[in-house]
C-alpha cells in the first residue's frame, strides 16, 4: 500500500513533519536514599542501538556514614558502562578487578558467558558527607558475542576525546561520531557522549547511526520546535537530520545509539540473552552457588555475602 500525504490535509509534510519517533519519561524507583530513574527498557522502546538499560542514579546526598552497598550480582549477555558526574563507586568483580569509578572516567564490564560484581561506598567515604550523580547503562552484545569472556576496562576521563566550540563542549565516551573514536573497543558500532550547551547552542546528531536518542541530563532543549525539560528520552527517526538546541539556561544531554540490534532480547533479572534458554542456564547457575566450580564466581574482597536471584 502507498499513499501521498499532500492528499490528506491533516498530515503534515516538509519541516512540520516530527522527526521525534519516541518520547520516554523515565519511572523512578527508591533504592533506600536514594532515587533511580529508568528510561530503557520502556514500554515504547526496548533498545536504542544497543543500549537496553538505561539508569540515571541521583543526584543524590548522603549524610555521615550513609552510602552505596550494591552487594555482589551476576550479569550475562551484555556490557555495562558507569559513567560519573558526581560521587566515586568502588567496583569489585569476580576477574579480580578493584577500581575506583570516578567522574568523567569509562568503566566498561563485558559480562560474556557470565560476571559478578559489586558496587560500594567504602568507609572511608562515610565519614563525611558526599553525594552521587550517574549514570548506568547496559548494551546488550551481538548474538555472536553472547558468550565471550568476561572482561573490564577502564579509561580515565583525560583520554577520552572532546569536541569544543559554538558553546558545545562534548565528551565521546564510546564508539565514533563527529569524526573521533573513542578508544575504547566495542562489540558493535555505537556512539555514547556527554554534551554540555551552552544557552542556544545546538549540537547536530550524527547522522551516520541508524538509532539516535538523547537523555536531557539538565535543563531543557528545543527539537522541530518543541521543548522538552530535564529527564525525559528522545528518540529519533532513521536517517532524518537532527539537531538539538539548548534552552535558555543552557543544557547538558547524554547523545546515544548505534546499529539496531541482531534481533530483541530477552531480559531477567541482571541477565540479557537473545534466547530463553540462555536465560534458565544463567538462573540455574546462580542459584546453585557453586563459587569454586560453577559458572560464577565471587569478587575477590568481597565475597562474604551476595544478592539471591528472585524467585519469580
Amino acid at each position: 500500500m502507498s499513499w501521498n500525504p499532500a492528499l490528506d490535509p491533516t498530515i503534515p509534510i516538509g519541516d512540520a513533519v516530527d522527526a521525534i519517533e519516541t518520547v520516554i519519561v523515565p519511572r523512578a524507583r527508591d533504592l533506600g536514599g536514594f532515587e533511580v530513574r529508568r528510561a530503557l527498557p520502556s514500554a515504547a522502546r526496548q533498545m536504542v542501538g544497543p543500549f537496553i538499560f538505561f539508569d540515571q542514579m541521583g543526584p543524590a546526598e548522603f549524610l555521615t556514614g550513609q552510602g552505596v552497598d550494591v552487594r555482589p550480582h551476576p550479569h550475562i549477555g551484555l556490557g555495562t558502562v558507569t559513567y560519573l558526574m558526581r560521587g566515586r563507586i568502588h567496583h569489585r568483580d569476580s576477574l579480580g578487578t578493584d577500581q575506583w569509578i570516578e567522574p568523567g572516567a569509562v568503566n566498561w564490564m563485558k559480562a560474556g558467558y557470565g560476571i559478578t560484581h559489586s558496587e560500594r561506598t567504602d568507609e572511608g567515604m562515610r565519614e563525611k558527607p558526599h553525594s552521587l550523580f550517574g549514570l548506568q547503562t547496559w548494551l546488550a552484545l551481538p548474538r555472536d558475542r553472547e558468550d565471550d569472556p568476561a572482561d573490564f576496562a577502564h579509561v580515565p576521563k583525560g583520554a577520552l576525546p572532546v569536541l569544543q566550540g559554538e558553546g558545545k563542549e562534548v565528551r565521546l565516551i564510546l564508539g565514533d561520531a563527529w569524526g573521533e573514536v573513542a578508544p575504547m573497543p566495542t562489540p558493535s558500532r555505537m556512539f555514547y557522549a556527554d554534551a554540555i550547551l551552552a544557552p542556544g547552542a545546538s549540537l547536530p546528531l550524527p547522522d551516520s547511526h541508524e538509532d539516535r536518542g538523547v537523555y536531557i541530563l539538565d535543563g531543557e532543549i528545543a527539537v522541530g520546535g518543541q521543548t522538552f525539560p530535564t529527564g525525559q528520552m528522545l528518540v529519533f527517526r532513521p536517517g532524518d537530520r537532527i539537531s538539538v538546541k539548548a534552552g535558555p539556561q543552557g543544557a547538558r544531554l547524554m547523545a546515544l545509539g548505534g546499529d539496531t540490534m541482531d534481533g530483541p532480547r530477552h531480559i531477567w533479572w541482571n541477565f540479557v540473552a537473545s534466547s530463553k534458554d540462555r536465560l534458565d542456564a544463567a538462573k540455574e547457575a546462580w542459584r546453585a552457588g557453586d563459587w569454586t566450580h560453577g559458572r560464577f564466581k565471587l569478587p575477590p574482597g568481597d565475597d562474604k555475602e551476595f544478592i539471591p536471584a528472585p524467585e519469580r
